[in-house]
């Protein structure tokens, strides 16, 4: 048997204490069966994600479907760095 200690923020612990009280089990019971659960299964039970690259962002996507088909139309496409500035993140 293995002793693994973690920090977490107090009100963290404490809303998660309670919760797992309610479902009647206590703190090492409940690590075990996540633990368990991420042996058994091979993956975290729910999703990480980073934030989306931000030059795939709606507006900055519909800026390029345009400026895309002006160069198709056999338009000039030039920015200025005004239009940059808008850049949504």
């Amino acid at each position: 048997m293995t002793i693994v200690s973690i920090r977490i923020e107090d009100s963290d612990k404490k809303e998660l204490d309670k919760i797992i009280s309610e479902m009647g089990i206590s703190l090492s019971t409940f690590y075990t069966i996540y633990t368990k659960k991420v042996i058994r299964d091979r993956v975290i039970p729910f999703t990480l994600e980073a934030p989306p690259n931000p030059f795939y962002s709606m507006s900055n996507m519909k800026q390029i479907d345009k400026s895309y088909n002006e160069y198709l139309e056999g338009k000039e496409v030039s920015k200025s760095l005004s239009d940059l500035s808008g850049y949504e993140k």
